[in-house]
């Protein structure tokens, strides 16, 4: 089966995630190909636009835990599939509903225009799971809807319904599940109407503020994963997620 599934129309592509039964959550080679889509896209003059959604009612629960252990050469395809996202410099809209967990949800903050279903439930889990955000989310989210609101969300690790996701601006709107990707699609058909460099240009103005920020957050985000993963606050938020019981950080041995 196609991890990642792709159809243009009308200068619009569609990239879908395509492991609903894993809830689209990704494994390496999921992360390398949809660095492939994304690079895809950004190169052929015939898309304007993509739209990203997924597949089996999910958008994406994040990263396959049963991945850890996989062997790839180099650096992890994680990376790559990341730069690809900040780089691409054509108008990117989500159709997200269901679940959108880690980078289900961080990869939200670098699309243009998100719409979510209503069935729609965002969390970031990394202070449960000992770890840091990541994707630039600790800079991107901040953008999107302001410190607070995202020191809370980070702070908190709360689940995100629609409701809250359009009142805080994640979202720009929400519509029914069935109506989602139709009304996502005809917004992608409208923009693509226009030049596509024109399109590139407009989104790459309005990119080039952040694009050092977002360099530093990710670097940041970077030493705080080496610092924090195989931790034992990380370790016991591993046990308990797979143990399926709330984590227990109050008796951890000190670190030194």
């Amino acid at each position: 089966m196609d991890l990642i599934l792709t159809d243009t129309s009308e200068g619009v592509r569609l990239i879908t995630l395509n492991r609903p039964e894993k809830k689209n959550a990704f494994n390496s080679e999921m992360w390398r190909v949809l660095r492939e889509a994304i690079l895809a896209a950004r190169e052929d003059p015939g898309v304007a636009v993509v739209v990203l959604t997924g597949a089996g009612g999910d958008f994406s629960a994040g990263v396959d835990l049963g991945s850890f252990g996989e062997n790839f050469e180099g650096p992890h395809p994680f990376e790559s599939a990341i730069q690809a996202l900040y780089a691409f410099d054509k108008p990117l809209l989500a159709a997200a509903q269901g679940v959108g967990v880690g980078f289900g949800a961080t990869c939200l903050f670098h699309c243009d225009i998100v719409y979510v279903g209503e069935s729609v439930r965002l969390r970031l889990p990394f202070v449960k799971l000992g770890l840091v955000p990541e994707a630039a989310s600790s800079y991107t989210l901040q953008t999107v809807i302001g410190y607070q609101r995202a020191a809370e969300l980070f702070f908190t690790a709360e689940w995100i319904d629609a409701a809250k996701a359009v009142e805080t601006g994640i979202a720009l709107r929400a519509f029914p599940d069935s109506e989602l990707l139709d009304r996502t699609l005809d917004r992608a058909r409208e923009i693509a109407r226009f030049p596509v460099t024109a399109l590139q240009a407009t989104k790459r103005t309005l990119r080039a503020p952040h694009l050092d920020a977002i360099r530093a957050a990710h670097e940041a985000e970077q030493a705080g994963m080496l610092l924090q993963a195989g931790s034992p606050e990380n370790i016991e938020a591993i046990s308990a997620f797979v143990q399926k019981r709330e984590p227990d950080f109050r008796n951890l041995p000190p670190r030194r």
